[in-house]
Parts: structure tokens; sequence; C-alpha cells
């Protein structure tokens, strides 16, 4: 199953884990789920907000999904295509909602968290390209 594993996978595949299961932490307490995300808590406890969050990680849970398809098809240019957009405008949007809502600190670190995973998918690292 692995056996074609090498070192510079460690980020498709770290990426991969976070969103499919952190992707399904909302079902079980989407509040704080929000809260980890960064929005603040007139936001994260609200039962609209919670619906839209559950709808948003199955999204989520379903890339993760995909990361580790592509990854173990063997697809490894996908997964760095995969990286290179999510990483770049999810991680855009997300951390301009996030600074919007007043939560500075989690928007920096979202900002340079997915501008790295990006970067890897950018350079094709997965790939070896």
């Amino acid at each position: 199953m692995f056996e074609h594993f090498e070192l510079r996978h460690i980020p498709t595949l770290f990426t991969a884990t976070v969103m499919t299961f952190g992707g399904m932490w909302s079902y079980f307490d989407a509040r704080a789920a929000m809260l980890e995300f960064g929005l603040p808590d007139r936001i994260a406890s609200t039962p609209a907000a919670s619906a839209v969050m559950k709808i948003n990680n199955a999204r989520t849970t379903v890339i993760g999904m995909c990361l580790y398809t592509l990854y173990f098809r063997r697809e490894l240019a996908a997964c760095d295509t995969i990286l290179a957009i999510l990483g770049a405008y999810a991680g855009l949007v997300d951390s301009y909602v996030v600074w919007k809502e007043g939560n500075p600190r989690k928007a920096v670190f979202r900002f340079v968290s997915s501008g790295l995973v990006s970067a890897v998918g950018i350079a094709g690292w997965t790939a070896g390209r």
C-alpha cells in the first residue's frame, strides 16, 4: 500500500489526513470546530452556522479522500495540482474571512500554512518534478 512512499509525500498525506478526519469534527462538535477554525463565538454558537459548517466540511472531507485516492493510485501530479489550488484559493478565502471576523492570529496562521501547502503543490514536490 505504501510501497511507493517517499519523504516528499508527507505534505500530501498530512493534508489528506487533516482534511479527511478534521473535516469530520463538525459532525461531533460543530461549535468547537468553528472556534478552532477561527470564527468567533457569536457565529459558532448559532444553529444555522452549525448546519453550514457540517455541509461545508462534507466537501472538505471529500477533498481529503480524493487526495488519498489519487495518492494510492500514484497520480502524484494530480495531488500536487489539488494542493496548489486548494492552498492558494481556499487558504486566501479562509484567511480573509477569519481576519474580517476578528481573529488576526488565526488568519495569519491559516494564510502561512495554506501558502506552504500551495507552494508544495506548485513546486510539484509530491510528484518529484
